[in-house]
């Protein structure tokens, strides 16, 4: 097999882990592997506009399944192979107790609250989605700072432009996240679950490393780096 050099769009809630999971790639198959990371609307819209990925790794399955529809991907190649979560995190010394839960966004020290836009970032949804089964949505409306993605909410939050955010586990769980701040799970049942998929765009030129990367993602160990770095199993189903 001839040595290609993939490019992958990301949901930036991969960040944490995506890093070393391509490094193992790589190490394994000798294929080079640049990534960059977004919001998955985003990437969504580049992708309908010709943006020259060869995989999209997107935080909603419903993306690539639409891409799928449009002819956009290569048949048969969707592939669950995660579910996210979201967490309130606040950094230690804010005063504010991210244990009592979603209630503790109506009081006056969340004065800023970060969410990733919910208009093409699935986790700003899914936070919108327990915000409003919280029945607190109209409430802290005012207070909502939207991200461009994820990362950026964390960095709002992180940098002290908002008091607390709703942000994915993994991102929490990270450094430098883990080491200055403290979060809580929101409980599962409060909005949509976050299947994440990927997809090999039609596109692509490197048709066979592409595979070679969705198969590297059903590995057991590489599942395994995933549920460490916050993330859920999902429904595997093998590309074709």
């Amino acid at each position: 097999m001839l040595m290609a050099l993939l490019t992958i769009a990301a949901a930036s809630d991969l960040q944490p882990v995506l890093p070393r999971l391509v490094a193992a790639f790589e190490k394994d198959t000798g294929h080079t592997v640049r990534t960059t990371f977004g919001s998955s609307g985003n990437f969504f819209a580049q992708i309908r506009n010709g943006a020259p990925f060869d995989v999209y790794l997107s935080a909603d399955v419903a993306y690539p399944r639409e891409l799928e529809s449009a002819g956009l991907t290569e048949p048969g190649t969707s592939t669950s192979y995660a579910t996210g979560s979201i967490v309130l995190w606040t950094r230690r010394g804010s005063g504010i107790d991210v244990g009592s839960g979603l209630a503790v966004l109506t009081t006056r020290e969340a004065r800023r609250i970060a969410i990733a836009n919910p208009e093409h970032a699935p986790y700003g949804r899914a936070a919108v989605a327990a915000l409003r089964a919280a029945g607190i949505y109209d409430r802290v409306r005012a207070k909502l700072v939207l991200g461009e993605n994820v990362g950026q909410a964390a960095q709002f939050v992180q940098s002290g432009n908002a008091a607390i955010g709703i942000i994915p586990l993994s991102l929490a769980k990270s450094a430098p996240l883990a080491a200055i701040g403290n979060y809580a799970e929101i409980a599962p049942t409060l909005y949509p679950p976050i299947e994440q998929a990927a997809v090999i765009l039609r596109s692509s030129r490197h048709k066979d490393a592409a595979r070679a990367f969705l198969q590297f993602l059903q590995r057991r160990d590489v599942l395994a780096m995933l549920a460490e770095a916050g993330f859920g199993p999902a429904h595997i189903h093998a590309p074709r």
